[in-house]
């Protein structure tokens, strides 16, 4: 059933530096009426002081984090961070979480990755407990103990000294598998979809719905977000936006974590292209990124894009429409807005 969609803009990650044009586009797309406005972060910038700066510059477009990275701060640190982030910003934080992969978790923050499910059902409890504010926070799972068990033994259970503006901050999961996927429609206010494909909607239906069918789980299908990151290009020179994409595309697929864990070249995997997908790897792990590129079927770029004219866009948003997602995550100068929010929004 095809459904109205939001717009989200997605600011994405640093390259060496602030963004250029960064808060000229959150203010267009905030005037724009834009849901949300959205941050990154991997191993350089964080992904919270971007949106407490440019937030204070915005009055109503919502903050998003996509993603804060669980392994980089405790779940008390990112509990304390939200707390203050939505008190500033008048309740406008989105707190979007995600595990990483095992070469950023362990490399650059010298945390283990086993069992990523676990540990993020783990950290979500205790951040709603905190935000909950019923009593002093313990917690007895395996991988945040609360008090710490082997330390001094002073320890002290502790109940948060600022009450949160919301007790219940949105929380969406970055999620590919269908594990996760599920986890997110359990616990969490949306899922973050990165390489979605409205044409392959068997491949989400399955684990969103075991999600919500869940016991205790918080939604139901019709009050979850799903934001989907999706390149929008309106342009009369599509062959030249497609190929501007593919060292994206090979990057991600090709050379984003180690050849045995990249939770990214999965997703195009299960959409049945595991031979490119094989081919890529190589390429790229080989050092070949230009031709890495050129090996990123063209077929695979349509599908998790929106590219080309301005009535081409507009007849290629009906699938998405009819699809699962409920807000496109976007990026792009103001004029690029400007036409999105034409296109989408009406």
């Amino acid at each position: 059933m095809a459904r109205d969609l939001k717009l989200g803009l997605n600011v994405g990650y640093w390259a060496g530096g602030p963004p250029n044009g960064a808060l000229d586009a959150i203010l267009e797309a905030e005037r724009l009426v834009f849901d949300s406005v959205w941050s990154a972060e991997a191993y350089g910038s964080d992904a919270l002081m971007p949106l407490a700066w440019w937030g204070a510059s915005t009055e109503k477009i919502r903050l998003g984090t996509a993603i804060v990275q669980i392994s980089a701060r405790t779940p008390a640190a990112t509990a304390m961070a939200a707390m203050t982030l939505d008190h500033l910003s008048g309740g406008r934080l989105i707190l979007g979480l995600g595990v990483s992969g095992p070469q950023v978790v362990e490399g650059w923050y010298g945390q283990p990755f086993a069992k990523p499910l676990a540990r993020m059902r783990e950290y979500i409890g205790i951040l709603r407990e905190i935000w909950g504010r019923q009593g002093p926070v313990t917690n007895e799972g395996p991988h945040y103990p609360l008090p710490f068990p082997d330390g001094t033994g002073l320890g002290k259970p502790l109940k948060s000294s600022v009450r949160p503006l919301r007790e219940d901050i949105p929380i969406y999961l970055a999620a590919e598998g269908p594990k996760n996927i599920a986890m997110a429609a359990e616990l969490c206010d949306g899922w973050l979809a990165i390489f979605y494909s409205p044409h392959h909607e068997d491949l989400y239906q399955g684990a969103l719905a075991e999600g919500f069918e869940r016991p205790n789980a918080r939604r139901r299908a019709e009050h979850f977000d799903v934001a989907a990151t999706v390149p929008l290009i309106v342009t009369d020179d599509p062959q030249s936006a497609i190929d501007a994409l593919r060292p994206m595309y090979a990057l991600y697929f090709g050379g984003m974590g180690a050849r045995s864990a990249n939770f990214h070249a999965n997703v195009p995997i299960r959409m049945g292209y595991e031979d490119a997908v094989g081919r890529i790897q190589d390429l790229y792990l080989e050092g070949k990124k230009d031709e890495a590129a050129a090996a990123v079927p063209q077929d695979l770029i349509a599908q998790l894009t929106l590219i080309g004219s301005e009535a081409k866009v507009r007849h290629d948003l009906e699938a998405w429409r009819d699809s699962a997602v409920t807000t496109l995550l976007i990026g792009g100068d103001p004029a690029m807005l400007r036409s999105a929010a034409e296109l989408v929004l009406g």
